[in-house]
């Protein structure tokens, strides 16, 4: 492609709305516009970028025996109703009426579709198991769409279905399927990691998810530095040491003024004890219902674990005012003692011995309060965020966080919408049985945001070689030199011939302006032809990633470029 008849509208200037560097970065490099808050125009190169990544998933899918096809991004309601989540998926579900009154929604995910396929085409057992997959646009009602790419409304996905007649064949597909992903991934030149996850709003009883490691992520994940454990933050599970307070000889329960004092920190001071000693008591609305959440003053509640051990679907912290108005409770002087409200608690208050806690009365505090005696919870479980301090959960070593952005996330979501659905098939003895399903998706879009993210320098985009939309650009630098300009299109011209992805800037800018766009738009290989061909008979490659710049001799360049880039590829995967 000749960069003079190429659609590439660069700038120099950051845009006000980008926060993230690949929001920046696309922008700038002319690689995506934006028509409206989290919808997106793909520019030709960027559009390039993200055919990469869907044509590497594609391989990698077939290769793995699943098939492709493509359902309607419009779904009737009724599907939704059947398995339940039309009133339980919240906002980001965009439900609209057709003109005969009828409710719609537009396609976030496809599990009703598939399943509504699988009860109508598949019957026998001996038709599985089967693996479905399509590479489509997805959308979801984001409340707050940024980031770009990252966090869109309207994305790019590939989602896969699995169909088996039993949970050991479903469980033999999700580790076909956790093979292809990391497959894809390393093709891709992405430094990622798989790490347990929760199951969110799709449901099912596993999963993982697929993170690329980069500063700017958005989740954040726990990795033993001992083992290969590895966690979102949700899912991390808190192993408690051995407990050394078992014996600790209980003092009577009592009542302790504490005007004005609310804050856990402040309460330990003025009564002369750590926030290790104290029960936190945190108010959450819970399914419409206030829910008392209990743990150690210097720990925190992970809502996510708060809202599966209540087995619940929404799951909210309420505002000071919010509190009083529900619960006629003061905030800060709230305690699990005597408490009016239902109390759910963490594993580790459980163990604490002689504690203190709010006595839900404005200004007073219990002090000698001891779970078991002086209160029971309704629910106790794994409620808190994990630390560095904790060990890790599969082999008792030493735990690290890091920042991650979710790429793909695969599901063993077993018979919940086959049962819901009455999706089912005949065994080998007659009997009518539900699918056991399972599901993948892989965020195509958000993967070449990811890679930016993870690639990039203070001039521009790094793009890994794989999913470059060019792998390398020739730089003409003596349009005005019939020499030069010669040897240059014969050089984008043999290039081509060997298969070589090559733009060619052949435009009448400057030098200093081709260099940085050559940088912006980050095309892993740069060739200048210039004055050191017309002297010496010389070209200089660059390494856009290394920042390596050799000369080699015009008559080698070919065989030299062709070499690196089949050796890159090969290096992916």
């Amino acid at each position: 492609m000749r960069y003079s008849n190429f659609f590439l509208p660069t700038t120099k200037e950051t845009p006000a709305e980008a926060e993230v560097i690949s929001h920046q970065l696309l922008l700038r490099a002319g690689c995506i516009r934006k028509l409206t808050s989290g919808l997106y125009t793909y520019l030709p190169l960027g559009l390039m970028a993200l055919q990469k990544v869907a044509a590497i998933v594609r391989e990698e899918m077939n290769r793995a025996g699943a098939q492709e096809l493509l359902m309607p991004m419009v779904q009737p309601a009724d599907l939704w109703q059947e398995s339940g989540r039309w009133q339980q998926y919240g906002h980001e579900l965009l439900r609209f009426k057709d003109r005969h009154g009828r409710d719609y929604c537009l396609g976030p995910t496809h599990e009703e579709v598939i399943t509504d396929i699988a009860r109508r085409e598949l019957h026998s057992y001996r038709q599985l198991p089967v693996n479905l997959y399509q590479v489509q646009t997805k959308f979801r009602d984001e409340i707050r769409p940024r980031f770009g790419l990252m966090r869109g409304r309207e994305f790019v996905m590939k989602d896969a279905y699995s169909f088996d007649c039993d949970d050991a064949g479903a469980s033999k597909s999700y580790e076909i399927m956790k093979e292809a992903y990391h497959r894809i991934f390393k093709r891709c030149g992405l430094r990622f990691r798989a790490v347990e996850a929760d199951t969110g709003s799709i449901g099912g009883s596993y999963s993982h998810e697929f993170m690329v490691l980069a500063e700017t992520g958005e989740d954040t994940l726990v990795i033993c530095n001992d083992c290969e454990y590895a966690a979102n933050v949700e899912k991390a599970a808190v192993v408690l040491p051995d407990d050394d307070t078992a014996h600790a000889e209980p003092v009577p329960l009592a009542r302790v003024e504490t005007p004005g004092v609310k804050k856990v920190e402040r309460v330990a001071d003025f009564l002369g004890v750590t926030p290790q000693d104290i029960i936190k008591t945190m108010v959450y609305l819970v399914d419409g219902e206030p829910v008392a959440a209990l743990v150690r003053g210097d720990r925190q509640v992970q809502e996510v674990k708060l809202k599966n051990a209540l087995g619940a679907t929404e799951v909210e912290p309420l505002a000071d005012d919010q509190v009083w108005k529900l619960t006629k409770l003061p905030v800060g002087y709230m305690g699990p003692v005597q408490v009016s409200i239902r109390v759910v608690a963490d594993q580790e208050v459980m163990r604490m011995r002689n504690a203190v806690a709010g006595a839900n009365e404005k200004g007073m505090h219990l002090t000698g309060v001891n779970p078991g005696h002086d209160f029971t919870p309704d629910v106790v479980g794994d409620l808190r965020q994990i630390t560095i301090e904790d060990q890790c959960p599969a082999c008792g070593g030493s735990l690290s966080l890091t920042e991650g952005i979710e790429v793909g996330h695969i599901f063993k979501l077993g018979t919940k919408y086959s049962q819901a659905m009455e999706a089912t098939f005949q065994d080998a003895d007659g009997q009518e049985k539900p699918f056991v399903m399972g599901c993948y998706g892989i965020g195509v879009s958000r993967v070449v945001a990811a890679a930016i993210e993870q690639n990039h320098d203070e001039h521009g985009i790094i793009f890994p070689l794989p999913l470059a939309p060019f792998q390398v650009i020739i730089l003409n630098l003596g349009l005005k030199d019939e020499k030069i300009t010669k040897a240059a299109e014969e050089l984008y011209m043999a290039l081509q011939e060997q298969g070589v992805e090559v733009l060619f800037d052949d435009r009448d800018e400057r030098p200093g302006s081709k260099f940085k766009d050559a940088d912006l738009i980050g095309i892993p290989f740069r060739v200048t032809v210039g004055k050191t061909y017309a002297k010496d008979g010389q070209v200089e490659l660059r390494n856009r990633a290394t920042g390596e710049t050799e000369l080699i001799p015009f008559n080698e360049a070919v065989a030299t470029i062709s070499a690196m880039i089949r050796d890159g590829l090969a290096q992916a995967g």
